[in-house]
């Protein structure tokens, strides 16, 4: 996996039943699989798999409408459809029960996948998680709402007003160059329409058949919050974490929304010591 500022690029292509998605392995060891979440890509993680890669086999994936990753025509990227990828590749990397990270919608989709999916696990990690709803953010209901209008703005126009709204996805200032970085698949008319269409497809009523089996968690669980989340507050990570049963709960100071990208040093210990030694 690259540096923390380099551009990554996952080689791998894997065909799923909606798509093409974008994946890369690295390590060596018990098996881990990174799901990112809103508006992101596998670039979030890039700053946790090198430490997790010393003692796991990492496991990354742009999800499909994200990253390098590809919906067929047709194909809504939705939580479910996420899900259900994740299953295949699960299957396609011959894994029996790897651990399952998840940031964001990412939560929902691991949530989803294991528990209508049938996806094992052997350990859960919920960073800054969407599972219980309602979780869209106010930002978002509003481009559902008014999907047409955004569409229909020149690119340009539609920049200015998604390029500061990822930088709040932080609490610690984010540079120009990482920025850019998380705005590059979206930019230009068809990487506009590329963000619309995956506002379009998110909905909390992807999660609410695995929220209704919360309660049948046995994995053992962490959930993983960012002190300063300005998307999603604290009290959402408290309210999943006592819906699992005997799940473990931890903040990170200082940190918002997008926990790797803020705080990646702090996020990577959390993991490796919640995993467990290899």
């Amino acid at each position: 996996m690259p540096t923390r500022t380099e551009s990554r690029q996952l080689t791998d292509r894997v065909r799923v039943s909606g798509g093409e998605v974008a994946t890369g392995v690295f390590g060596d060891g018990p098996p881990v699989v990174l799901v990112h979440g809103t508006p992101a890509s596998s670039y979030l993680w890039r700053g946790v798999v090198p430490s997790l890669a010393r003692r796991h086999t990492v496991h990354v994936w742009d999800m499909l409408g994200f990253g390098d990753s590809h919906p067929d025509p047709g194909v809504s990227p939705s939580i479910a459809q996420q899900a259900r990828a994740l299953a295949e590749l699960v299957e396609h990397w011959n894994l029996e029960a790897p651990s399952l990270v998840g940031h964001d919608i990412g939560g929902g989709v691991v949530m989803r996948a294991h528990l209508v999916e049938g996806v094992p696990a052997n350990r859960l990690a919920l960073l800054d998680a969407a599972v219980i709803g309602p979780w869209n953010t106010r930002f978002t209901e509003h481009m559902q709402r008014h999907a047409e209008v955004y569409a229909t703005m020149e690119p340009d126009v539609f920049a200015d007003i998604v390029n500061p709204r990822v930088h709040t996805a932080t609490s610690r200032p984010m540079s120009d160059e990482v920025a850019a970085a998380y705005l590059a698949p979206w930019a230009g008319a068809r990487g506009q329409q590329r963000w619309i269409d995956q506002v379009a497809a998110v909905s909390f009523h992807d999660t609410e058949e695995a929220v209704r089996r919360l309660d049948r968690v046995t994995a053992p669980t962490l959930v993983l919050w960012g002190e300063d989340d300005g998307w999603m507050p604290t009290s959402m990570g408290d309210e999943l974490a006592a819906a699992i049963p005997g799940a473990r709960q931890e903040r990170i100071a200082g940190a918002g929304h997008f926990l790797p990208e803020d705080a990646p040093e702090e996020t990577a210990e959390a993991l490796l010591r919640f995993l467990g030694p290899r």
